[in-house]
């Protein structure tokens, strides 16, 4: 069994992994990641509030920490009350580095 706090690549982040804010308080799952595979960048991921369901956006600065477990935030309470919504059409660009793609192994069961 893998070691629930060890960091791993964004990359292999779990689909729907809880999301955590700095206080340790569980605020929503990831849904899908924001990157640029081809030039391997995280932009961040995608993410659906427990709090009325709404998808917002957590950049990849504000991440502290992926595990097998849950991704870590850096994010106070206002801070998540503040996450932008999320706008598919500012990753639909693939030309111009911005793309948006659900994680390839990521499969729901």
């Amino acid at each position: 069994m893998e070691d629930q706090t060890t960091p791993i690549s964004w990359r292999a982040m779990p689909y729907r992994a809880p999301v955590l804010s700095a206080a340790g308080v569980d605020f929503g799952t990831a849904e899908s990641l924001l990157a640029d595979e081809q030039e391997d960048i995280f932009h961040g991921i995608v993410v659906r509030l427990k709090a009325g369901g709404a998808l917002v956006e957590v950049a990849a600065d504000e991440i502290s920490t992926i595990t097998a477990s849950a991704v870590h935030t850096d994010l106070s309470p206002s801070q998540v009350a503040s996450l932008p919504a999320y706008r598919p059409q500012r990753w639909s660009h693939i030309e111009w580095g911005g793309l948006f793609r659900h994680h390839p192994q990521w499969k729901q069961d």
